[in-house]
């Protein structure tokens, strides 16, 4: 993956910001055609209802713990309101870190 460097120059400065081997572009360069982002939504249901909903990163929490068995997500179900925790592996720990879900260390005090 390569990445570039986004200088925070202005174009009236003059600066050569995304100049043919600069290594650097502006802003409105970097970010051209970029109409709005996109909310990111989890797809996810409640085993007490059953009922299937899309949440918000924002409704949705990941605790990451010592071990597989201590990590899980958690959300209250908009229909029932019942709190539900459920078990998170490597590729979902990657979908919600990735789409922006908080998330909680849990240090282990043994």
């Amino acid at each position: 993956m390569s990445t570039s460097a986004v200088s925070g120059t202005s174009e009236r400065s003059g600066a050569s910001a995304g100049a043919p081997g600069s290594g650097e572009m502006s802003v409105r360069t970097a970010f051209a055609g970029m109409r709005r982002v996109a909310d990111v939504v989890f797809r996810a249901g409640c085993p007490d209802c059953r009922a299937r909903f899309e949440l918000g990163a924002g409704a949705l929490r990941l605790a990451i713990g010592a071990t597989s068995e201590r990590t899980f997500y958690s959300f209250t179900c908009p229909e029932c309101g019942v709190c539900v925790r459920k078990p998170a592996g490597e590729r979902i720990v990657e979908l919600l870190t990735g789409g922006g879900v908080r998330t909680l260390r849990l240090h282990s005090t043994l």
